[in-house]
């Protein structure tokens, strides 16, 4: 019986073994393909179209805020306590409304790239699973730093194959 347990044993961890072999594996650096693609460059170009327009924007309202605020201080003197009051309730409305700006900005600057970036990806992804299919892997993992996946070295690196299916030299 112990002859037979162990016999069975074998068989199983050799066909488990020949399975695991039949699988192929590969991985692909994701965040090397996303930069050798024209559409992330593309991207990057009208992000900082937008960045730009709201730093100008920005830039605008403090050099107007500082204006008034040195305007304001020369002339608190010769002013009445009740208007420096005011003046000083103002210009703090004036710097919440350009602080709130700042994080609106920001919050839309994240947006506009998420929305431009959602595209890119899932183009990388299909030609990485179409390339996948083309080649019969079973498992692709992203070598990329930081990923936190583990890296196949004995794997085929996907990078050129995907790259030449999206037409990236």
């Amino acid at each position: 019986m112990k002859l037979f347990r162990k016999l069975f044993v074998a068989v199983i961890l050799i066909t488990a073994f020949s399975t695991v072999q039949a699988q192929k594996v590969g991985h692909i650096d994701s965040e090397l393909l996303l930069k050798a693609m024209p559409e992330t460059k593309a991207m990057e170009v009208e992000l900082k179209k937008v960045q730009q327009t709201y730093a100008d924007e920005y830039n605008s309202q403090a050099a107007s805020y500082d204006a008034k605020v040195k305007k304001y201080t020369a002339e608190a003197p010769t002013q009445t306590d009740v208007k420096n009051e005011e003046r000083r309730l103002e210009v703090a409305g004036i710097q919440q409304k350009i602080q709130k700006y700042s994080q609106t900005a920001s919050e839309e600057i994240q947006k506009k790239q998420f929305d431009l970036l959602k595209p890119i990806v899932e183009k990388a992804q299909q030609a990485v699973k179409d390339v996948a299919a083309e080649k019969g892997f079973i498992y692709i993992f992203d070598s990329s730093p930081g990923k936190g996946l583990i890296v196949f070295d004995q794997g085929e690196d996907l990078l050129p194959a995907v790259k030449t299916k999206l037409g990236i030299q």
